[in-house]
């Protein structure tokens, strides 16, 4: 056991197995023959892989050849594969599946050409080996299509084009094992009907149905006699998708005999027993196979592209119409502000006074400018005295009237002046809180790059049913790097305390390394999310100190993961000292948590805790916001802050200060939030602090980050000497937080 844990851990092991695999393909290939002639597959093996592998198909063909005696029959398989080898020496980097498909046939069509003129039979043969090099060049075209998706998607891709990729690599996989020399058993066959009845188990009819076909198509490619002895595989594997609820042995059990009785309904022959051993063989691979196959290697369709894009489009549209009444809500409030503006209050005032004087056709008729500015300036004046009666108005017979009733309406606009100001705050919460509900739609509403599993969902809801767990729901998918998340809701009454006994039965259930986060509660229900480990795990390391005559520490700090593959490390420092800093700094960060665990994301959980800290009491308060968010897969970095202090980033040699001019959280209604990705790989560690530490401590701090990488001693060094670049009389509660990554 110790000696495959070692060569499991070897970094070569890959490279070694892909070199013995390939030099294994070469051995079997050569001897094969598909149609009547010698198979392409082993030539088309080694136009696909890279230049390692294929100098290893090379061995093992020339190997077999040695050995069978048929070095001269091979010549031209031989030469094409040594071609093949030659042009990847200088065309590997390219690593294109294009230029793979060309330089095969190119190199087949070179080789036969030139056997060709050698033996004198050019003209009778070059027609056949450009089209027996065209078909060596699209299988390797597919094949290679077929491997690098699988380098890059980490998953075999059967929908679109790739899916067509994966059927031509099979059926001549399957056509190339018919026609090798294998004794005893016929290996196309036994791959094809494994194959077959696991597409049934896991995919239903269809998968076997789509299985069976391509297997029998591979085997009538190799020879009629082969085809004709599983000629009803289809029809096996369509029945056997109705197997797929039961239990693997019973599954092989029903295919194998179905197959017997197609068998003896279409007539024994010798073919036909042959082919009816190999179908055991193949159901005896199946049972120990089912138990370890996972649907995380396999893409089978587009995963519901149509019902996706329609969300997003009304997720879109929606908070398109949300962002739309955001703004008319605005224009309306500004035009109701605008309601009572310089000319109506003129008119509706001159009305009232002018109207039953005899002077009027005078003063608006022969005189309208003058009587209008000085209308004008009564309004702008607010407060009137008879000395700073305006000019314009002087030969005015009801001078006092008129003051009477301007000061009347600078009062009631007044009034209206203090009454917006009390209503125009509640406006621009109203405001944003509906720019939060905008993108909080938008959000949701974005395509996932996931693939939902209804058969790990369906194992994982039997599995916790079977320990007495009440599930309201179960979700299985796998998200963009492969790795397998299950999300499991409880009712309120139903839920468990934590989710370790939920984590260890799906581990348990699914042979898998998983972590889960803790209990997320949406009111009537509760949601634990069970997650494969991902490649990154966050180390943290966190000391603190309380300010004089302090009893409590008004800094908070919390470490946790969203369970869909991102880190958070995120501290908070709270208005003041004490136990009231302590209360903001710990509803911050908590809601931080809650809310980004629940599926927000960190720009509207932070309007979101802005709104409800501004409206949760009449009384000021507010705390910063700083925080680390780090994809657990591919090592990428990003800082967080509102109002909160520098943080330090040693990477590559160098430390790196990042800063933030951002008001804390709770000031304005609008929130204010700076984000920063940063360059960040193993071994790199950051350094946060609350406002405690002085910004004379950075250049002391830097000193430590490049002095060595102990996380404890640069944290607890950083604490003690807290007092020490404290310039000021008063003292703050100190946090300071050291983060890295490890593999």
């Amino acid at each position: 056991m110790m000696n495959i844990k070692k060569l499991r851990e070897w970094q070569y092991s890959s490279f070694a197995f892909s070199f013995a695999a390939c030099g294994l393909a070469g051995f079997l290939l050569s001897g094969a023959r598909v149609g009547g002639v010698a198979s392409f597959a082993d030539i088309s093996v080694a136009g696909a892989v890279g230049l390692p592998c294929s100098a290893a198909v090379f061995a093992g063909s020339m190997v077999r050849s040695i050995i069978g005696g048929s070095v001269g029959r091979n010549i031209v398989k031989l030469s094409s594969i040594a071609l093949i080898v030659i042009i990847k020496m200088f065309l590997e980097p390219k690593n294109d599946e294009r230029l793979c498909g060309v330089n095969t046939g190119v190199s087949v069509l070179v080789s036969g050409a030139a056997v060709s003129a050698v033996i004198g039979e050019l003209a009778r043969k070059l027609l056949f080996y450009a089209f027996y090099g065209g078909l060596a060049g699209f299988t390797a075209y597919s094949a290679a299509k077929f491997i690098m998706d699988l380098k890059h998607k980490r998953v075999i891709d059967l929908s679109g084009s790739g899916g067509f990729s994966c059927a031509i690599v099979y059926i001549v996989a399957v056509s190339s094992l018919c026609g090798a020399d294998i004794p005893v058993v016929n290996a196309g066959v036994v791959l094809g009907a494994a194959v077959t009845v696991t597409g049934a188990y896991f995919y239903g009819q269809t998968g076997g149905v789509i299985c069976g076909a391509l297997t029998v198509c591979g085997a009538f490619l190799s020879s009629s006699e082969a085809g004709m002895g599983i000629v009803l595989l289809p029809a096996a594997g369509l029945l056997t998708g109705y197997m797929r609820r039961q239990k693997p042995f019973t599954a092989a059990a029903f295919f194998a005999g179905i197959s017997f009785v197609f068998t003896v309904l279409t007539g024994l022959t010798l073919s036909s027993v042959g082919g009816m051993i190999d179908i055991i063989c193949a159901a005896g691979i199946f049972i120990p196979t089912a138990s370890v196959f996972s649907d995380k290697w396999i893409r089978t369709d587009s995963e519901n592209t149509s019902l996706t894009d329609m969300i997003n489009t009304r997720m879109s549209f929606l908070s398109e119409t949300v962002g739309e009444l955001r703004k008319e809500s605005e224009r309306v409030s500004q035009m109701l502000t605008k309601c009572c503006d310089a000319e109506n209050e003129i008119e509706a005032n001159s009305a009232e006074v002018c109207s039953l004087c005899y002077r009027r056709p005078f003063c608006w008729k022969s005189d309208r400018g003058n009587t209008y500015r000085g209308f004008e300036r009564l309004a702008e004046m607010g407060e009137f005295a008879q000395e700073s009666f305006p000019q314009e108005l002087a030969d005015c017979l009801h001078k006092e009237k008129i003051s009477e009733v301007f000061l009347k309406s600078a009062r009631e606009k007044a009034a209206a002046k203090l009454m917006e100001m009390r209503f125009s705050e509640s406006r621009q919460l109203l405001h944003e809180q509906m720019l939060i509900t905008e993108d909080i739609i938008r959000s949701t509403g974005e395509r996932l790059d996931i693939r939902c599993s209804e058969t790990v969902g369906r194992s994982i809801r039997l599995k916790l049913e079977k320990f007495g767990f009440v599930i309201s729901s179960v979700t299985a998918y796998y998200n963009n790097r492969n790795r397998l998340i299950a999300e499991v809701y409880f009712s309120e009454e139903n839920a468990p305390e934590n989710g370790t006994r939920i984590c260890d039965l799906i581990a348990d259930e699914l042979h898998l390394q998983m972590s889960c986060t803790e209990l997320i509660r949406s009111g009537k229900e509760l949601r634990i999310r069970v997650y494969e480990r991902p490649r990154y795990s966050m180390e943290v390391y966190a000391s603190s100190s309380c300010a004089d005559n302090s009893a409590a520490n008004g800094d908070t700090y919390t470490v946790f993961t969203d369970g869909a593959g991102m880190g958070y490390v995120v501290l908070s420092d709270g208005m003041g000292t004490g136990n009231n800093a302590a209360v903001e700094s710990r509803m911050v960060a908590g809601l931080f948590r809650r809310l980004v665990c629940s599926g927000v994301s960190v720009a509207s959980a932070v309007k979101l805790i802005n709104s409800f800290m501004v409206t949760k009491s009449r009384e000021e308060s507010f705390a910063t916001l700083d925080g680390l968010c780090f994809d657990l897969d591919d090592c990428s970095l990003t800082v967080i802050k509102s109002g909160a202090a520098a943080t330090l980033i040693r990477h590559g040699g160098n430390v790196l200060k990042i800063t933030a001019p951002t008001f804390p959280i709770g000031i304005y209604e609008h929130s204010e939030l700076f984000t920063r990705e940063c360059e960040f790989e193993a071994g790199d560690i950051v350094i946060m602090f609350s406002d405690g530490i002085s910004e004379n401590a950075y250049p002391f701090i830097k000193e430590l980050l490049l002095g060595g990488d102990d996380m404890k001693h640069i944290v607890d060094e950083i604490c003690t000497k807290a007092d020490v670049f404290n310039q000021t009389i008063h003292s703050d509660d100190v946090t300071v937080i050291a983060f890295r990554v490890r593999e």
